[in-house]
């Protein structure tokens, strides 16, 4: 099939994007195109007006200083993947890399498209949640902080307002004590996870955890932090035991749906392994990684 028509246009400014989508209450944005050509061709989508933002140099800057890294709305997954200074200052975002679709996508793809995209299944939802990301969004009436737990309310929702634009993501400093993980199974490689788990663990000089962040996406219609588990963790020396018993409660109450990729009995069955694998590679603990 192919697209529907619609009018073009390419700003080459934050503001004139955003007076064109306050001109058009339909129009689309187009930044890597990845989600929103294919849904255009099927006519799952219909704009008057296809607001390709690509143009705006501002979307496409990486800033790296001692608060932390911020990400333009346009930076591509290669070039996520492939800085070793953004991946230096996130470890969790060159963990995540390697599980996200292929080499076009991830040449075209941007992170901002991703995350307003909002599939519960994808990568960089999760990784924002696990990291305290926080997304930056301008709009008619200026710009305002949404921090990554209150950004995807749902299968395709997010917290941006009709008019709004998803400019950058913020991600604090990465302390020095904080290990990371990420684990995920998919029908095949570079396919949207079935379930998967994004974690990070902040460990004091004994080894003690002193926080955690449990992310589960995948398993709901939007990532989760799995607090219980979190709890758990903290104020102790985390051992193979302790991670298994952590991935236990993480995965204790989801309610994942089924699909053609995976039944809810799959997903409530692999989560805590997902969970337990991320820990286990997180804190260098190989032999946590196998069911006890």
């Amino acid at each position: 099939m192919k697209a529907p028509p619609f009018a073009y246009a390419a700003p080459a400014s934050i503001e004139g994007a955003l007076a064109l989508l306050a001109a058009h209450e339909d129009a689309k944005v187009l930044a890597g195109g990845q989600s929103l050509m294919p849904a255009l061709n099927l006519r799952l989508a219909a704009p008057s007006v296809l607001v390709d933002i690509n143009a705006i140099p501002e979307l496409s800057e990486v800033s790296i200083t001692p608060a932390g890294l911020r990400l333009g709305a346009l930076v591509r997954h290669s070039r996520i993947g492939t800085n070793s200074a953004i991946a230096g200052a996130v470890p969790l975002l060159g963990l995540a890399y390697p599980h996200i679709a292929h080499g076009p996508v991830r040449t075209r793809g941007t992170i901002g498209g991703s995350l307003a995209h909002a599939d519960p299944s994808a990568e960089w939802p999760a990784v924002c949640l696990a990291s305290d990301a926080v997304m930056e969004v301008r709009g008619p009436g200026g710009g305002r902080d949404v921090p990554a737990e209150e950004f995807s309310l749902g299968i395709f929702t997010t917290a941006i307002e009709p008019g709004e634009l998803l400019v950058a993501i913020r991600f604090p400093a990465w302390p020095a004590s904080r290990r990371a993980g990420f684990a995920e199974v998919a029908r095949r490689d570079g396919d949207f996870a079935m379930v998967g788990a994004a974690v990070t663990v902040d460990l004091g000089a004994d080894g003690t955890c002193t926080d955690a962040r449990i992310v589960l996406f995948g398993a709901s219609s939007r990532p989760v932090r799995r607090r219980e588990a979190e709890a758990r963790l903290r104020g102790q020396v985390p051992g193979a035991a302790l991670l298994r018993e952590a991935a236990s409660l993480a995965a204790q109450g989801i309610d994942p749906p089924s699909d053609l990729h995976a039944s809810a009995e799959y997903r409530r069955r692999v989560a805590p392994v997902m969970v337990r694998r991320a820990l286990a590679d997180a804190l260098s603990l190989p032999e946590a990684r196998l069911a006890s």
